[in-house]
């Protein structure tokens, strides 16, 4: 049995916690210093990892192998296993052109550019975050502004900043799913927390989008429906993430938000010539006047309509039931570690949710999708090969990331950093978002971010006599307001609409935005804190 110990380097805490911090320093200098490929850094770090819990840590080599193989596992399953699932709905979409159909719907909602914005960079963009991910809303809602009309310049920065409050959920809940799994806690407490802090920025973004459009005066005409929409997104990711299921929470969240915001009579009054004349400079796609029949609409709709029955009746008493009971948990092999206090952890043991993992339930929605959208069925499966070509780059990525941190886990090397960081005592409330904000910035991924830092906050809540739910679920709803500076994000936004070389010039125009609800979202995790907001957690 291999024991973890806190202080392996000279019986020195700070010593030992710079030895531990070292794999993560180097993926963050060789992503944000060095620009070199996610995939590249994350497989480097995991060398550095495998190395300094050998080396310094005295870990078993094959226990450290096995460590970071189980991690590589779980990244491919069920991580990767629900976003290429996911991506393939989206995918089957575009080639039977009924995206198409769903773009043109939106854009003749309304002709005000403000409310354009909402509809199609939060609430849309929300809804393909919740099946894509990984830069998917921000490429798609760019050129969709774009198409409306919208200088490029102004729909890429809407697009970035919309990109917040569903990132946490994204990918049928993916970060979350990983934060849960990395640091040990139940994933309903995680998603229960999360989902009373992003609703939060889900009430502010939609009024920073009007502003960003349309300046003081978008801000005064429009904040009514700007304000129904972001409340009616925040209750419903709220009650959906608390009460239904943290994968759902991104798509109840962006149709209800959607709803309430074409029901507004005012986001439905023609917007004034010169409004239009100074808002979009671009030109209109007369692809966007096209009439398309009621039929197709449904269809086009269908695939979003059918993910929610899925996991619907995934949710009920006696379904669930049945599908817990196909999980298979298994001793995994050369691994045999103890904590720090001789109790076996809980990492030696691997849980395979065969049916009941969102991935699954995602591939039962697409395929009856397929059929919904009249796809041949070799068309699908090749459509499906061609996700996983697609990801190919991503699913490197995950299974890295997460084979760090399996090793640097099951190693003690993120407990070590823990109790070292617990020495900020209250102030670590503030800190905690804060890094998982700059995780993401550097990785542009909150599931990567959840990955890295998620057993590192919960140790550190610990030792420091603050929640582990909390500061768990502070690093996801912090790393949501980095996304939009990530350089991968930047970099999609500027290649979508046609900016190639802009990206500092996008940089400068989102990163007050990220730094200042970074802010909010740091005193909104201090009340939580304390007494001022604990009433607000479970």
């Amino acid at each position: 049995m291999y024991v973890q110990e806190l202080e392996p380097v000279a019986d020195s805490l700070g010593l030992s916690a710079l030895v531990a911090a070292l794999p993560l320093l180097i993926v963050l200098v060789l992503l944000g210093g060095v620009r070199m490929k996610a995939h590249l850094a994350g497989l480097t770090g995991l060398l550095a990892a495998v190395l300094v819990a050998w080396l310094a840590y005295g870990m078993p080599l094959d226990q450290t192998v096995s460590s970071g193989v189980q991690g590589a596992v779980f990244g491919l399953f069920p991580i990767m296993w629900i976003v290429v699932n996911a991506l393939w709905v989206y995918r089957m979409t575009v080639r039977t052109r009924h995206f198409d159909i769903l773009r043109r719907s939106f854009g003749r909602l309304s002709d005000d550019p403000r409310v354009q914005a909402l509809v199609v960079a939060f609430c849309f963009g929300a809804l393909l975050e919740a099946l894509a991910g990984f830069g998917a809303p921000v490429a798609i809602c760019s050129v969709m502004l774009v198409a409306l009309g919208f200088d490029p310049v102004r729909a890429a920065v809407v697009s970035l900043v919309a990109n917040t409050a569903p990132v946490a959920f994204g990918a049928m809940g993916t970060p979350v799913v990983t934060l849960a799994q990395v640091s040990g806690l139940p994933l309903d407490d995680v998603a229960s927390v999360v989902g009373r802090q992003t609703p939060l920025l889900a009430l502010v973004v939609p009024l920073i989008l009007v502003f960003l459009v349309d300046g003081r005066r978008g801000l005064r005409e429009t904040w009514v429906p700007a304000l129904v929409c972001g409340v009616a997104f925040g209750v419903a990711q709220f009650v959906a993430s608390n009460y239904v299921s943290a994968q759902l929470a991104d798509i109840c969240a962006s149709l209800v938000g959607a709803a309430a915001l074409v029901a507004v009579p005012h986001a439905r009054v023609p917007a004034t010539e010169s409004v239009r004349a100074s808002v979009l400079t671009g030109t209109r796609s007369e692809e966007l006047d096209e009439e398309d029949p009621r039929r197709e609409v449904l269809r086009a709709y269908s695939p979003y309509a059918l993910i929610v029955v899925v996991f619907s009746v995934a949710q009920i008493p006696a379904v669930k039931d049945w599908l817990a009971k196909t999980t298979q948990s298994y001793d995994w092999p050369f691994l045999d570690v103890a904590g720090p206090d001789g109790k076996p952890v809980g990492g030696n043991v691997f849980s395979w949710p065969i049916v009941s993992t969102g991935g699954t339930l995602v591939l039962i929605a697409g395929v009856i999708t397929a059929v919904v959208l009249g796809m041949h069925a070799r068309v699908a499966v090749k459509e499906w090969i061609a996700t996983v070509h697609e990801l190919r780059f991503a699913i490197l990525t995950v299974t890295s990331v997460l084979a760090l941190a399996y090793v640097m886990n099951l190693s003690g090397q993120a407990g070590t950093i823990g109790h070292f960081v617990a020495a900020a005592g209250a102030g670590l409330a503030f800190l905690s978002p804060v890094l998982g904000w700059f995780g993401v910035a550097v990785s542009g991924s909150d599931t990567s971010a959840n990955a890295l830092f998620g057993a590192l906050q919960v140790t550190a809540a610990r030792e420091s006599g603050l929640s582990p739910e909390l500061l768990a679920a502070a690093n996801s709803s912090g790393g949501v307001l980095g996304k939009m500076i990530s350089p991968q994000n930047l970099t999609i936004a500027c290649a979508a609409v046609g900016l190639a070389g802009r990206e500092g010039d996008l940089l400068r125009k989102v990163l007050p935005w990220s730094v200042g609800l970074l802010l909010v979202m740091c005193l909104i995790v201090v009340g939580q804190s304390s007494p001022v907001l604990s009433w607000m957690l479970p």
